[in-house]
């Protein structure tokens, strides 16, 4: 299973926990989406070197929704022209509420459908107008329930992303949105702390004094107020973030977590094809004076045994099923195998990891560690354990 992502780089304004590449001005509309179509042929061929068929496609950004139809019909036109897209493909597009509201968003919903979109990714955050405001979003509360009703009308595969431990929310507000997504059967819901990123406005709102910086006690009992309500109610708790009902896991994000081949088009779009990493320029206007001139934009890297290895920790370990020590041993052989389990031996005492005879995976204590547990089971160079399989 592989996969394409399509980077849409234009929001309307910037959120203030964001730090994706993006663009308030929508100047290089038009010239931007021909740029995408002319790096989804240029990429063509060395993408099928590595991947037989497309299984999932991802429209994101910045805010996919801000284009019209015509566009995104063009970029899906020209991945069913050049790539061998399988019938029954995953094919999301992120929105915002503010596009879904009306019978605007109807509409737009069902064109979105006409056009072959089978999945919206809704980007609700909060039903609070207090935590949407603090967090400069383009909608309100009222939007959200509107942009719900309007796309659970025209589809059933839908995913929401939610954000917790927002300063000054309560747990009830969490609780209640929640329910929101249960009575609303939202299949996929995606839920993330509120993680203050380098040089975003909310950082310096927080060093201002502005904003009080999130807090790790209220954001770890607000992590488990998500996870218990929603295995509650019959979500799995597949990743880390992610909760979804039985068949409807996100197939695209699963793929990067499988370490399948995926290739990313536009702006800051990263690509993973056969161990080599590649990312194109963050710089619109960059990015489309190289692709008239039909110069790829991209800088690569051939991925070391050990940059394989912490990728290879670090993604198995957000997954409930957590590292195969059949598949490490493998890859990785019994050296770098035994050095895991012993370093696990003190995440076991302390029961953030559990072991079986087939998997090492996070427990429930150690969930909202998990990323700091990957972190110390990563090799490098000096180690000298990987160094026959380079």
């Amino acid at each position: 299973m592989s996969g394409i992502y399509i980077h849409i780089p234009f929001c309307k304004q910037a959120c203030h926990y964001c730090d994706f590449h993006f663009s308030t001005s929508l100047k290089h509309q038009t010239a931007l989406v021909d740029a995408l179509l002319k790096e989804l042929e240029l990429r063509c061929d060395s993408f099928l070197a590595v991947s037989e068929t497309v299984d999932t496609v991802y429209f994101g950004g910045g805010t996919p929704s801000i284009l019209p139809i015509s566009e995104l019909e063009r970029i899906l036109e020209r991945i069913r022209k050049n790539y061998p897209l399988s019938d029954d493909a995953e094919i999301t597009l992120e929105c915002n509420p503010d596009d879904l509201v009306g019978n605007s968003g109807r509409a737009y919903c069902n064109e979105l459908k006409q056009v072959g979109f089978n999945r919206l990714s809704l980007g609700i955050q909060s039903f609070q107008d207090a935590d949407l405001k603090l967090m400069n979003r383009a909608h309100d509360a009222k939007m959200a329930f509107d942009a719900l009703k309007n796309s659970t009308d025209f589809f059933n595969n839908i995913s929401v992303d939610l954000i917790y431990g927002i300063p000054c929310s309560e747990p009830a507000d969490l609780a209640r949105a929640l329910q929101y997504f249960i009575e609303y059967s939202i299949p996929h819901i995606s839920a993330y702390a509120l993680t203050v990123e380098h040089k975003t406005a909310l950082e310096k709102l927080i060093a201002k004094g502005e904003i009080p910086a999130p807090d790790e006690t209220a954001l770890e009992q607000q992590f488990l107020l998500v996870r218990n309500t929603l295995r509650e109610a019959g979500y799995d708790h597949y990743e880390i973030s992610n909760f979804g009902k039985p068949n409807f896991h996100s197939r695209h994000n699963s793929s990067y977590w499988s370490g399948k081949p995926y290739l990313g088009i536009g702006p800051s779009a990263h690509s993973y094809l056969g161990n080599t990493r590649l990312w194109n320029i963050s710089n619109n206007v960059l990015y489309v004076k190289a692709l008239e001139a039909e110069n790829l934009p991209s800088t690569s890297e051939k991925l070391s045994t050990y940059d394989r290895h912490n990728e290879f920790v670090m993604t198995q370990l957000r997954l409930e099923k957590g590292i195969s020590l059949s598949a490490y041993e493998t890859d990785f052989g019994l050296e770098a195998k035994a050095v895991l389990l012993k370093q696990a031996k003190k995440y076991l005492a302390v029961n953030q990891l559990e072991l079986s005879d087939t998997h090492l995976k996070i427990s429930e204590k150690g969930l909202f560690f998990a990323d700091g547990i990957a972190a110390d089971f990563f090799l490098d160079a000096s180690d000298g354990i990987l160094n026959e399989y380079a």
